[in-house]
């Protein structure tokens, strides 16, 4: 039942892994030079809080502070909109990149680089891109010079702003302070499920995983599809004319291109370079912006090994039992979960494999809010924060903390510790997107399509298959038995140990 989870990508990337002559990177150089809408990201080892553990003795004399340093960029992700080709693919304009900025000489990138961030003509797209732009900046000029960093990228698009905009935001307003997260993003404007899997994965280790590749390469080539999205919005709507160019011989000209990743018809030089001038902004770095910080955190009194505390928590990480759910201590027999927002992808594998599993009313809820809700609705709540173990006594040791890192680990681990019985007949029977329940009866086609008006868009090319459609009772979202459905039961079935 579509969207979960997301189909193989619909793009071919080019890695980057050597400098020089490579043909790789002469062109990526060409793309660059050529394109008129280019979607950047970036990627680098995530930072590791915390020491190494004390031993049984006399703790040591704390060392001096390092100062702070920006985190090594070593991962550059390029999407490159150009004037399409010549041979009627829709896509054959589109190049996407994953340059290894730990294998290429970074002064062969340093002035395509440059010249790009600095090209009014050509738009760049970015989500939160300015973060990307500091370490990335920091990282040429840790290696080349100090003046060899960026300090302004001109002609910017940030995605969020393109977001609130088509969700009717108006532009006079500030944008709300709690942004959606790219995932989130392309789930609602692209119906595309990006797994943020390996978004903490360690990108300094060689080689990269065929996923990470993927992973990396999808950040940047979505941006394009959104972009997509919006230019056809202010096209339809009427709010960017066409700019008329003068060319050489006194005329004036109008150049449309049919390049759009998502098949839509885009005039791009005209309306391109209205949209520049009249939505993109300019990211220019100060100079407290290039010098890292070091955090503020105010220092904790130490208690001596000694020291008695009043109210002692048992804070064991192990699941203590029984689930509120247990029959024997008055439950239904139906497992219920409430993941954090660490764990929301945790969330939908058990909802695929038929299991309760809630998240936070709130993006960013108080241990009490989330207790609350655990105690009220019968719930076990799972968490990767140990820190929330200390309140589990609010919520009658209703709190497990997930030790696994990847999503699939994790589902067989909660499988494992609550012995939960999954059956085939139970996957794919809850909604994905908000946990509700399916109606009883499915839906012809012509009932989809009514119900899906101003909703959402069911594909032309189910049009002609003989298909039975689901809908979710609490937010309406439409499923249906497609190419993505066989292959999410699959991988469940073997993930569960489910023979067919």
């Amino acid at each position: 039942m579509d969207p979960t989870p997301s189909p193989p990508p619909p793009f071919g990337v080019h890695l980057v892994t050597s400098g020089g002559s490579s043909a790789e990177l002469a062109l990526l150089v060409r793309s660059l030079a050529a394109a008129r809408v280019v979607a950047l990201d970036a990627e680098w080892k995530p930072r590791r809080r915390g020491g190494p553990a004390a031993g049984d003795g006399a703790p040591p004399a704390p060392a001096p502070a390092p100062p702070p340093q920006f985190p090594t960029v070593t991962l550059l992700q390029v999407a490159c909109r150009g004037s399409g080709g010549d041979d009627g693919d829709e896509r054959s304009g589109c190049e996407v990149f994953v340059v290894d900025l730990l294998a290429v000489p970074l002064a062969d990138l340093w002035a395509p680089l440059r010249e790009l961030f600095e090209r009014p003509d050509v738009l760049k797209l970015g989500f939160r891109f300015k973060q990307d732009l500091v370490y990335l900046s920091a990282t040429f000029a840790a290696a080349l010079g100090c003046d060899a960093g960026f300090r302004k990228v001109e002609s910017f698009l940030d995605i969020t702003s393109v977001y609130y905009y088509l969700k009717g935001h108006d532009r006079q307003k500030r944008l709300p302070k709690e942004t959606k997260s790219l995932a989130t993003i392309c789930e609602e404007l692209l119906n595309v499920a990006l797994s943020k899997e390996l978004q903490c994965s360690d990108w300094s280790n060689r080689p990269l995983s065929e996923g990470q590749i993927q992973y990396a390469a999808a950040d940047a080539y979505y941006l394009l599809d959104i972009f997509d999205l919006f230019q056809q919005k202010i096209r339809t709507e009427g709010k960017c004319s066409p700019t008329m160019e003068l060319t050489t011989d006194g005329h004036r000209s109008l150049t449309a291109i049919e390049c759009s990743s998502s098949g839509y018809e885009i005039h791009c030089d005209g309306h391109l370079t209205s949209i520049v001038t009249k939505y993109s902004e300019q990211i220019l770095l100060t100079e407290s912006d290039t010098k890292p910080r070091s955090p503020r955190r105010k220092d904790k009194q130490k208690l001596p090994n000694n020291a008695k505390c009043n109210t002692k928590v048992d804070c064991c990480t192990e699941w203590q039992g029984p689930p509120p759910w247990d029959p024997s201590i008055g439950g239904d027999g139906y497992p219920k979960f409430l993941c954090d927002v660490m764990i929301e992808g945790l969330a939908k594998h058990l909802r695929c494999v038929g299991i309760d599993a809630a998240i936070p009313s709130s993006k960013k809820p108080e241990p009490r809010d989330l207790l609350n809700q655990t105690y009220k609705e019968g719930r076990i709540l799972l968490t990767r924060d140990v820190k929330l173990l200390k309140y589990q006594y609010l919520a009658s040791n209703q709190v497990y903390r997930v030790k696994s890192l990847l999503k699939h680990d994790q589902l067989a681990e909660v499988i494992d510790t609550f012995q939960l019985k999954i059956s085939e007949n139970k996957l794919m029977s809850r909604c994905t997107k908000c946990n509700g329940s399916f109606i009883q009866k499915p839906l012809t086609l012509e009932e989809a399509i009514e119900a899906s008006k101003g909703f959402q868009v069911i594909p032309s090319c189910l049009f002609n298959r003989n298909l039975e459609f689901w809908k979710c009772t609490d937010c309406n979202q439409l499923y249906w038995e497609g190419t993505q459905y066989h292959n999410a039961v699959q991988k469940f079935l073997s993930l569960c140990n489910i023979s067919d």
